[in-house]
């Protein structure tokens, strides 16, 4: 994320276009606090983002560019990262200040290829029903080695 983007979030500085409407973010959330927030992938995030989301995770509540204070404490922050990742994996990415201030961390193993493969017969099941149900008389076999090979794109 570019760091004039920061402005989108909670609205640009006095004096600048767009200053009247205020941040997207910000916005939204005085209007409903109540809502989930995604922030996919945020180790792509500009730091400035991390200090934002500093003062929202630390004291549930953010300052946007009118001077108002937006209160976060009924909202519920996701964060995805793929640094967990065994080939992106480096856990002194994030600072500790960041990382202590969230709840919960879960890390979300790969699938192996017992599950991948049960994968592969639910998503099968489901077209053979489809068709089954449109009435198109096709009779779908994929033996084991397709099977194999399909958890692998």
């Amino acid at each position: 994320m570019e760091k004039h983007s920061i402005s989108k979030l909670i609205g640009s500085p006095p004096g600048y276009i767009g200053y009247s409407e205020g941040g997207q973010l910000t916005e939204k959330i005085s209007k409903n606090p109540n809502v989930v927030i995604l922030f996919d992938e945020i180790e792509k995030a500009h730091i400035d983002i991390y200090n934002i989301m500093l003062q929202i995770l630390d004291e549930g509540r953010l300052t946007d560019s009118m001077g108002k204070l937006v209160d976060f404490s009924n909202t519920i922050i996701l964060l995805t990262s793929n640094l967990g990742c065994p080939k992106n994996y480096d856990k002194y990415y994030f600072k500790p200040e960041f990382l202590n201030r969230l709840t919960n961390i879960l890390i979300f193993k790969p699938l192996n290829i017992n599950n991948l493969l049960l994968i592969c017969d639910k998503f099968l099941n489901e077209l053979k029903n489809k068709l089954y149900i449109n009435k198109l008389n096709l009779i779908i076999y994929i033996n084991k080695n397709i099977k194999y090979i399909l958890t692998k794109l």
